[in-house]
């Protein structure tokens, strides 16, 4: 038997003849991939390998003669649509005038309408409409001598705020329409008329509002579709290109930064077959503006203070005064602690770890700014940090998976669009636990498993046994059902009891990093317990330490508590957006209350407003780094741009750090690059220890109030500051509504009042498959957000409506 008879698809190969080689390839494998596979490339407009064949544009015809075998055709065929027979001969334009003639005729057909506009159109010089109508298009056209004007339109038209649509240069492959229905299942735009009237179409009164609309400008052969935003900004050829890493969700999507100048032009999806294949959001795509707005921070900045004879205003500062101004202070603040948020690398996190132990002398750090519990601490410590049970490709293979706390649509755009590619090419069935069936969820195909705000734990039990989960099952949490109690123990539970693999998924990109580097009060990096002995020798050896605090630090809720109560005197705080923390107005108070702040942010906010010490720090785009995906997958991308104003968090951590060493506090973090601190990490390694447990956890929800439960999550496009700058991109975020049942829409009208224990907001209502007693509305989409306005998630809230 020979090897390739081993291989499992060994049954399935045919071979054929390609332009006189010889190739074996899968069974129903089409023409135009096995001629890629012997170094044929025929040309394309319509195919896209992540698509449906269609066959719209026919420039990829092919010659298939009959070679005796009945395998043969009397005409020339589109390759993109045609799957291999064994023994069939194909011969494409390279080896076949009648091919070459052929493809000729297509591309003279589709000049005949199309504008002459090369050097104004946003694709000129990456346009395949231009490169083969050189390398496979005739010399000339016959079309001057033998008809009249071009076809025009009105141009350009709006599909969204966003995307533009120049209806005469389209050439009507259908990539844009078949793009919309089949991977983000949004089918907004649809073909229109017919013949040559034939166009892309959209009703008046429902835009292209999709998360991912922007992809179909990338994949648009032509330039028919392009980006207000980027729309005659710049040339293809004036750009210099960056692979890199989207900082916005935990996905880790691959991008391409282009830029000219120092400046971010636009950004593309990167081709990363293993994890977002070639799309990305539009918050991926669009939103890299908010490093260049007005209150970008340029220089360190510190506080004249009062009891010192100043004015008590914050002023310019050099780098050096800061860093020995900022050391001085937290020296001097009788106790320090660390509150960071999800823009960290994983770098940047294993600087705040080290520098709060080795110079703060304290386990008081978090980066989780948001609604948080001690469940939640426990489940990281148990089942997130070292954990790599799931990958993008596991989707695939598995024959459930189970969303509880997690709308991925919203909150997880790369991993909503790998679900629904394995619901359509391999039948993954669906399970939402939550309140109601979102349009993401819809758009999944899911069966929902409804749960009340606060009850997960308790509906995932109950629906345990009719799920009948396996081994080829898969439980997606979210960060969420931290202020659900017991719900990620019950997860935990559950796939310990029935084999499911177990993955958390949070929003942010920095947060599974920040957890394996040790900015939780509970772990050291690589995993540690801080209350295991030999963990902590482990880890005060590797830096050089005589040793490390014993005591479990202070959660965030805590830290908050501590500052207001006078029990921490210092801060150091970066990334932190007080409407995100579990109650905004606490942390602001804690913020006012401690006697010295330090804040490393990148624009100005709320924060450094009250700082004591302001450090600018770099965006992603101006920094080397790492972000780990949810998976648990590390993702490093390189420095794009160059800017001195600002420099990593870990490098600003490191001056502060020798200059309290040099105040006898601690040692050097002993890495000023990025480079370095990955070198530190890398001989740290991982804790092969014992460890942490969701032993004593609570599992019982917190019993219901009057009112109705609030339900609540991020939408993908909202409020967020780091969505600044592009009111193109704004433009398309989803309109804030409150959901309610159709019965209290009837009782309440379309406008309701929702009270909670911190405010009140009105907003337009609308129905949905809600019970009674549930109230939804986005966590950020108005005024300063749910959290301060409103309520915590889970808590109850009156529905009232508004008085005539």
């Amino acid at each position: 038997m020979t090897a390739v008879e081993n291989t499992p698809q060994a049954v399935d190969l045919v071979t054929v003849t390609i332009d006189g080689i010889q190739v074996s390839v899968p069974k129903d494998t089409l023409v135009i991939r096995a001629a890629e596979q012997v170094g044929v490339q025929i040309p394309r407009f319509c195919d896209h390998p992540l698509l449906a064949p269609v066959g719209a544009c026919r420039q990829c015809l092919v010659d298939v003669p009959d070679a005796g075998n009945g395998r043969g055709f009397p005409k020339p065929q589109a390759s993109c649509t045609l799957p291999v027979a064994d023994g069939m001969v194909v011969s494409t334009q390279r080896t076949s005038e009648v091919a070459d003639k052929a493809q000729q005729g297509v591309m003279e057909f589709l000049l005949i309408n199309h504008p002459l506009d090369c050097p104004v159109c946003d694709k000129g010089g990456e346009c395949p409409l231009q490169n083969q109508a050189m390398s496979n298009g005739r010399e000339e056209s016959r079309f001057a001598a033998t008809a009249g004007v071009k076809r025009t339109f009105p141009k350009p038209i709006n599909l969204s705020p966003q995307v533009l649509l120049d209806r005469e240069r389209c050439i009507v492959c259908q990539r844009c329409t078949r793009f919309a229905a089949e991977i983000p299942g949004d089918p907004f735009i649809a073909l229109a008329e017919r013949g040559a009237q034939q166009q892309i179409g959209i009703a008046e009164d429902a835009p292209f509002l999709s998360y991912f609309s922007g992809n179909v400008i990338q994949i648009c052969p032509v330039g028919a579709l392009t980006s207000e935003s980027y729309r005659f900004r710049s040339r293809p050829f004036d750009l210099i290109s960056t692979p890199s890493v989207a900082e916005h969700d935990a996905c880790g999507a691959a991008i391409r930064v282009d830029h000219r100048r120092g400046k971010v032009m636009r950004r593309l999806s990167g081709d990363d077959p293993e994890v977002n294949e070639e799309w990305i959001t539009d918050k991926d795509r669009f939103a890299f503006t908010y490093a260049t707005q007005a209150d970008r921070l340029a220089h360190p900045l510190v506080r004249d203070r009062v009891e010192d004879g100043g004015d008590g205003e914050l002023r310019p500062a050099s780098w050096t005064e800061a860093f020995a101004v900022a050391a001085r202070g937290l020296a001097a603040a009788g106790g320090s602690a660390v509150l960071t948020g999800g823009r960290l690398t994983a770098e940047d996190a294993y600087a705040y770890a080290k520098f709060a132990r080795v110079n703060l002398g304290t386990n008081d750090i978090d980066f989780r700014a948001r609604p948080l519990s001690a469940e939640e601490t426990a489940f990281l410590g148990a089942h997130v940090v070292l954990k790599r049970e799931v990958e993008y490709a596991d989707l695939d293979a598995a024959r459930t998976v189970v969303l509880v706390g997690l709308e991925p649509e919203d909150e997880a755009g790369t991993l909503f669009l790998r679900l629904r590619k394995a619901v359509r090419h391999h039948g993954l069935k669906v399970v939402t636990v939550a309140p109601f069936l979102s349009r993401g969820s819809a758009k999944l195909g899911a069966t929902l498993v409804r749960a009340v705000p606060g009850e997960e734990g308790l509906a995932l039990e109950d629906a345990a046994g009719e799920l009948a989960l396996g081994a080829d099952a898969v439980l997606l949490v979210g960060e969420r059902l931290a202020t659900s109690a017991g719900a990620l123990s019950a997860a935990a539970a559950l796939a310990e009891r029935t084999g499911a693999k177990l993955a958390w998924v949070p929003r942010r990109a920095g947060d599974r990093g920040a957890v394996e580097a040790g900015c939780l009060p509970t772990l050291l990096p690589g995993g540690r317990p801080v209350g295991d002995a030999a963990a902590r020798v482990d880890v005060a050896t590797s830096w050089g330490v005589d040793s490390l605090p014993e005591r479990p630090g202070r959660d965030a809720d805590a830290i908050v508590a501590a500052l207001a109560a006078g029990e921490l005197g210092g801060l150091v705080i970066a990334g932190v957006d007080p409407r995100d923390t579990a109650d905004p107005a606490a942390t602001r108070a804690a913020i006012e209350a401690a006697s010295f702040v330090v804040a490393l942010e990148i624009r100005e906010t709320e924060v450094t407003r009250a700082a004591d010490v302001v450090f600018p720090v770099a965006p992603a785009s101006d920094k080397a780094g790492t972000f780990v995906t949810w998976e648990g997958r590390p993702r490093p991308f390189e420095q794009v741009l160059a800017n001195p104003a600002s420099l990593p968090d870990l490098r600003a951590l490191s001056g502060i750090a020798d200059e309290l060493a040099a105040l006898g506090h601690g040692r050097r973090l002993g890495f000023r690059t990025v480079a370095e601190a990955r070198a530190e990490m890398t001989q740290l390694g991982p804790w092969d220890g014992a460890r942490l447990t969701l032993a004593g956890v609570p599992t019982a929800a917190a019993p219901a109030g009057p009112g109705s439960a609030l339900a609540t999550w991020k939408q993908l496009i909202d409020n967020g500051s780091m969505q600044d700058g592009d009111k193109y991109l704004a433009a398309t975020a989803r309109v804030p509504v409150a959901k309610v049942s159709a019965t209290v829409l009837a009782a309440v009208g379309e406008t309701v009042v929702l009270t909670g224990d911190r405010g009140s907001v009105t907003l337009p209502a609308e129905a949905a498959d809600l019970p009674d007693d549930v109230v939804w509305v986005p966590a950020n989409s108005f005024g300063a957000g749910v959290l301060a306005d409103l309520a915590s998630p889970g808590s109850r809230v009156t529905v009232k409506g508004v008085e005539q």
